[in-house]
């Protein structure tokens, strides 16, 4: 690509292979499921879907295999108007994730990582430095090797760039990456590893954003169906969230993360731009899937955050 973009993602892809199931199994116990299905996901994936549809100009940086996954992920990333030039073809297997969903809409996720370990921080480094300028956002994640995550942060910021780091799953952070990150995005498990101590709820992720201060540049601490809470220097805000059936609790915080990055990118300052956040993944848990969950993201009611070019 030859120009600029508003959102660069560097993250995984994955075929998720999903089963409806009345209970979760617990260990050593089979339970008999219902409904089976295949869509297209990944941290990476999922985020760039939730971007593009709300109107940023949105590349991915990826890995995929030569099978017929890859070719329906690129079908369903090309769909939702997301630049597929760095999402390339490796000799490993696309990567693949298996989900069992619940009767309450809590999941269950195994991935295999196949060709997502594959992404190496040259070319993230190489590929964040050229498609982002200033307002542009990158958002990146830990479902690929962290030094493909690293190097795209450490070049987006010297672009003068915002980076979003979504530590999921939970991985330990360099000092000079996490002191990058605006901002670090982490629920209540994250978060707790982060910080060795627990932290639930509101309140604890409260006190848990204000003992990040200094440390990261921004954060946002997602904890679930109460909302979020942002930590933006000394000021501490909780967003909350409207009740809503569960359906698949699946790709909702990767929804949240990519609309962040799109509201960011058009310029929203950060609570606001977490405000939107929690209404895409609010809208993301009344419906099955990862990204077909975000299909009619106009129904947020939001508009475009951009005007698409």
């Amino acid at each position: 690509m030859n120009r600029t973009v508003d959102v660069v993602v560097v993250g995984s892809v994955n075929r998720d292979y999903v089963c409806r199931v009345e209970t979760l199994p617990g260990p050593g116990e089979t339970v008999l499921g219902g409904e089976a299905s295949v869509g297209s996901g990944g941290k990476g994936g999922n985020q760039a879907v939730a971007a593009s549809l709300l109107g940023a100009r949105t590349a991915l940086v990826a890995r995929v295999g030569r099978d017929d996954d890859a070719r329906a992920l690129l079908k369903d990333l090309a769909d939702a108007w997301v630049d597929t030039t760095e999402v390339l073809p490796t000799a490993a297997r696309t990567g693949m994730a298996f989900v069992m969903v619940d009767a309450g809409g809590e999941n269950s996720i195994v991935v295999a990582p196949g060709a997502n370990d594959l992404l190496d921080g040259a070319t993230t480094s190489r590929v964040a430095g050229a498609l982002l300028a200033p307002p542009g956002v990158l958002v990146t994640q830990a479902e690929v090797p962290p030094e493909a995550c690293d190097a795209a942060v450490r070049a987006a910021s010297a672009r003068g760039c915002r980076a979003i780091v979504n530590l999921a799953p939970y991985r330990p952070l360099a000092d000079d990456v996490l002191a990058l990150c605006d901002p670090l995005v982490v629920n209540e498990s994250e978060v707790s590893s982060l910080l060795g101590r627990r932290v639930r709820g509101r309140d604890e992720a409260r006190d848990a954003a204000a003992a990040l201060a200094g440390r990261c540049r921004s954060v946002v601490i997602t904890v679930g169906a109460d909302g979020a809470v942002v930590g933006e220097g000394d000021r501490v805000e909780h967003v909350g969230a409207e009740a809503v059936d569960v359906v698949d609790t699946t790709g909702a915080g990767d929804a949240f993360c990519g609309a962040l990055a799109a509201a960011l990118s058009s310029g929203r300052d950060l609570v606001e731009a977490a405000r939107l956040g929690v209404r895409a993944g609010t809208f993301a848990v009344r419906r099955p899937g990862a990204q077909a969950s975000f299909a009619h993201a106009t129904d947020l009611g939001l508009g475009p955050l951009h005007r698409r070019a």
